[in-house]
């Protein structure tokens, strides 16, 4: 075998292995629910700003930090999960005059495109979904950290995100404008590799 041979077989093995390394899929990762919360809040006559929390997430992120755009997220939250921290409010929530659980207990969240926009910031476009009615929203995401989890031993990634909405593009409008339309979510999560 000559030595051009030679040297051609081991490049062409490592370009072979290269273009099917560089071609690999997102790494698609589970979110912890326990690690996972979101929180809304809005103005409440321009005094205050209350917040309620919602729990139970569960949801999947496939993401690869040097292929943003090949990134995807889908997510459940049990709206039936809402807690306000105030008896007679949570109870208001969670019936027909506002998220109406019993005929809607889930909103959903499912991105249609993750575009970078810096380090470790990305706008993670996509479909929100409440009370049947589906709106486009943008997530403000920031990674927190990718590596090896210490405790589940598993690969994960973290990311905090925040958006705002239109509370009456949902049917939610009620007290509108006197407690404010729009409100903000507030959204931190753990997930571990499949």
């Amino acid at each position: 075998m000559s030595l051009i041979k030679k040297m051609a077989l081991p490049l062409l093995v490592s370009s072979a292995l290269w273009s099917q390394f560089s071609a690999a899929a997102p790494v698609s990762y589970a979110m912890d629910s326990g690690h996972t919360s979101v929180v809304v809040s809005w103005t409440h006559f321009g005094f205050s700003h209350p917040t309620a929390d919602l729990s139970g997430i569960t949801g999947n992120i496939d993401f690869d930090a040097s292929k943003i755009g090949d990134s995807k997220v889908d997510v459940t939250i049990p709206v039936n999960s809402i807690d306000t921290h105030v008896d007679k409010l949570t109870e208001e929530f969670k019936g027909a005059d506002y998220f109406d659980v019993t005929k809607y207990p889930n909103a959903t969240f499912k991105s249609t495109k993750v575009v970078s926009t810096g380090k470790d910031k990305m706008d993670v476009h996509g479909d929100l979904t409440i009370k049947g009615i589906t709106k486009p929203v943008v997530l403000h995401a920031v990674l927190n950290k990718q590596g090896m989890h210490p405790m589940v031993k598993k690969e994960a990634v973290g990311f905090d995100a925040t958006t705002t909405f239109k509370r009456s593009d949902f049917k939610l409008d009620k007290y509108v404008p006197a407690v404010s339309d729009e409100v903000k979510l507030t959204i931190t999560t753990e997930a571990y590799a499949k």
